[in-house]
C-alpha cells in the first residue's frame, strides 16, 4: 500500500519499525521512574496501542531523546541514550501516534 492511500489508522511500516525499536528503551526508562505508568503502558502496548498518558509521555521521551542532532563536538551536547534516536524517528514515533488517534 502506497502512503498516498493510507488511512489515518494506517502508519507505514517505516514508522512501524521505529516504534518498536524505541518503545520497547522507553518502556524500561520509565519503569525506572514511574513503575505503575510502565505497566500501563506496557498493557496497552501488548494490545497494539498506547494509552493518552503514555502516548504523550512517549511522545515528550523521543523528542527529549534525540541523539543524532547533526552536532559536531564544537556545536553542541552529545547526548548519550540507550539508543540511537534521530530527528526522523522522532517524526515517525510522532506520525505513529497520530495514526493511532493521538495529539502529539
Amino acid at each position: 500500500m502506497s502512503t498516498a492511500h493510507q488511512s489515518p489508522k494506517d502508519p507505514s511500516p517505516a514508522d512501524r519499525q521505529v516504534v518498536e525499536r524505541l518503545v520497547p528503551v522507553w518502556l524500561r526508562e520509565t519503569e525506572r521512574h514511574d513503575a505503575d505508568a510502565a505497566r500501563r503502558a506496557r498493557e496497552g502496548w501488548a494490545h497494539g496501542e498506547l494509552p493518552g498518558q503514555a502516548a504523550q509521555d512517549l511522545a515528550l521521551w523521543v523528542t527529549a531523546r534525540i541523539t543524532d542532532t547533526g552536532f559536531n563536538e564544537d556545536e553542541g551536547p552529545e547526548v548519550d541514550g540507550p539508543a540511537r534516536i534521530t530527528p526522523a524517528d522522532k517524526a515517525s514515533v510522532h506520525r505513529w501516534l497520530a495514526a493511532q488517534g493521538h495529539r502529539v
